[in-house]
């Protein structure tokens, strides 16, 4: 197999699970059923693209570089580098070596401007918090516990990640919920930070930022919106039941109209809905078969790029 039948094989790969495999993951119910399996999936699909466009980049930089060639082959026998036959790479390649590395640059500089901007966010939040929690006078106890109470009217409860994370409330909301509503919403809030669903959602904002004509990144991040949700919702009602949590989340969105077909939130109201009548989960062989293929897609561009030493040193 030389480097341009590899390429060609890789960019079908990329092509395949870049717009394919969007499409039908859209169009598919079960997600609903098992948002963490469904994430598990996105995030392997986008892994596949990812590496496509990685392994290729190195390959054709190979073919069209000298310098490139002798690092990337340096530990390699001769045979296996003649099996790649990078000097027979067609025209084209030159130009395929500089638009990924063009993507590459472009990707880095996405992922660093969404830490950055998610940094300056945070950092805003927290200052925001000790204007309105300030700290207590010298010789009391500071309020450091995994709770802090705000003084407002308006029910809402969030999750402050960092050194000390804790779980954000507002009086509004403690005058809504009961004790046990508060723990599903804790719950909620400790199964999104638990699962760095955070980081999730910074992935998929750069890259669909980034590449917006992309089927795979748009899709990836508008699900990974709504998935995550759909499993820190699982993780509380789990804990606390599915009715708690359904009446925690109406509690602390009445105001936005979430029992309200004509919700602006459509999100609200699905989530409510499941809540109250939870979707049976996949049989278990479904599952795991599911989970198996989604970690084996990411292989095959690795497959495909190593194919021709791997032949070379089995013969």
């Amino acid at each position: 197999m030389t480097v341009s039948i590899s390429l060609l094989l890789m960019a079908a790969v990329a092509l395949t699970a870049a717009v394919v495999g969007p499409r039908v993951l859209t169009r598919a119910s079960w997600p609903e059923r098992e948002p963490v399996l469904a994430l598990w999936v996105w995030q392997c699909l986008v892994a596949t693209v990812l590496l496509c466009c990685l392994t290729s980049l190195v390959l054709s930089a190979s073919a069209v570089f000298h310098t490139v060639r002798v690092h990337v082959f340096a530990p390699a026998p001769a045979a296996v580098t003649e099996a790649y036959d990078l000097a027979a790479a067609p025209p084209w390649t030159t130009a395929l070596a500089l638009l990924l590395a063009g993507g590459a640059a472009w990707t880095t500089a996405m992922l660093a401007r969404e830490l950055v901007e998610a940094r300056r966010r945070g950092n805003l939040r927290r200052a925001h918090l000790r204007e309105r929690a300030p700290e207590l006078p010298a010789g009391l106890p500071a309020a450091r516990g995994p709770l802090l109470v705000l003084e407002d009217e308006y029910p809402d409860a969030w999750w402050m990640p960092g050194s000390r994370p804790q779980l954000v409330v507002t009086t509004g909301a403690l005058q809504r919920l009961t004790t046990q509503q508060l723990d599903a919403v804790r719950a909620h809030e400790l199964g999104h930070a638990r699962a760095h669903h955070d980081w999730l959602l910074h992935l998929s904002q750069a890259l669909a930022g980034g590449f917006p004509g992309i089927p795979v990144f748009s899709h990836f991040r508008d699900q990974t919106h709504r998935l995550v949700e759909l499993s820190a919702d699982d993780t509380a009602s789990r804990r606390c039941g599915h009715l708690t949590t359904a009446l925690a989340l109406i509690e602390l969105n009445q105001h936005r109209g979430v029992l309200s077909c004509a919700t602006p939130r459509p999100l609200l109201h699905q989530r409510v809905e499941r809540l109250l009548d939870p979707p049976p989960r996949l049989p278990r062989t479904h599952r795991r078969s599911t989970t198996t293929a989604a970690a084996l897609a990411p292989l095959l561009p690795l497959l495909i790029a190593f194919a021709p030493a791997l032949t070379t040193l089995g013969s």
